[in-house]
């Protein structure tokens, strides 16, 4: 009889320990959830290099899991992104064109701007490399030598941030690029290097993307290092004054993000595993004129 009662004390005890350990887990679980944002809904415009690199595919899971928002990405050229934060269809931007991102700076459409991280801009060719631009000291150099040669150059043609980038290499050469060897793919950074492996042509891309789809191309790296050649990234918010349907704190929140201490070492160990060498440098709380030193 003693026994029996023992054995009903035990299992009743068990059956307290078991709901009491279920509550503690709970209670765990419960505090460290994020509260859900009242519009959990961000639209984030950004570059295809972010996205074409995987960089975005690491970082925008984080983000929702810390705090409850749901990204939807839009990857387009810079001149895009931009465009859709003139027009308040986006919340928030990471772009890679700064001179280009001044003016929504300067005429309030974009507020909150911050450096997020840096790579750099490459001239890649095929190995054979008809115009000689191997051991080059400058893209300009490069440029003229492409150009003189008539070998095929394939521009993104997409006015994003590298898009502008090579034009502006053209201006300093001096050169109006037109012909059958300029090509324009209309299309993102990814496609543009695929399209011109296949017709065995120059492209300027950033290096990101570049070593993201390395093993898919034959293309070699032909000129780099070049200080004038420095991708540089910042994101801002969409300015709720201008455009009060904006998820102003949803924005606010993203870029934020972007910038803690976390991310940052985030996005200076991407790549390192996979390809021997970060894509990105974190550059949060840096001046410009730091960069590249």
């Amino acid at each position: 009889m003693k026994q029996r009662v023992l054995l009903k004390f035990l299992a009743l005890l068990l059956i307290l320990l078991t709901l009491s350990g279920c509550g503690a887990t709970t209670g765990t679980q419960t505090s460290t959830a994020p509260a859900a944002p009242a519009n959990p809904d961000l639209i984030l415009a950004t570059t295809t290099s972010t996205q074409d690199s995987g960089l975005l595919d690491v970082l925008i899971p984080q983000f929702e899991k810390k705090t409850g928002y749901k990204v939807k990405t839009v990857a387009v050229g810079t001149g895009a992104a931009l465009a859709m934060g003139e027009k308040g269809e986006a919340d928030v931007l990471l772009v890679h064109a700064p001179k280009a991102e001044k003016k929504l700076i300067d005429n309030q459409t974009a507020i909150n701007y911050r450096l997020v991280m840096h790579n750099d801009f490459i001239i890649v060719g095929p190995a054979f490399d008809p115009a000689k631009i191997k051991g080059l000291k400058t893209a300009t150099e490069a440029f003229k030598a492409i150009s003189d040669s008539k070998s095929v150059f394939v521009s993104r043609g997409d006015d994003s941030g590298t898009n502008k980038m090579e034009k502006s290499l053209w201006q300093k050469a001096g050169i109006k690029p037109a012909g059958t060897w300029y090509q324009e793919s209309g299309t993102g950074m990814g496609q543009t290097l695929n399209i011109t492996s296949e017709k065995e042509g120059y492209t300027l891309t950033d290096r990101a993307t570049y070593l993201a789809n390395k093993k898919n191309l034959k293309l070699d790296i032909l000129l780099e290092g070049e200080v004038s050649l420095l991708n540089i990234y910042h994101v801002m918010q969409v300015n709720p004054d201008k455009f009060p349907k904006v998820n102003k704190d949803g924005a606010k929140a993203f870029v934020e993000f972007l910038v803690a201490p976390d991310t940052q070492n985030l996005i200076a160990g991407f790549g390192k595993d996979k390809y021997g060498q970060p894509l990105f440098f974190a550059d949060a709380g840096k001046q410009e004129s730091e960069l590249g030193k």
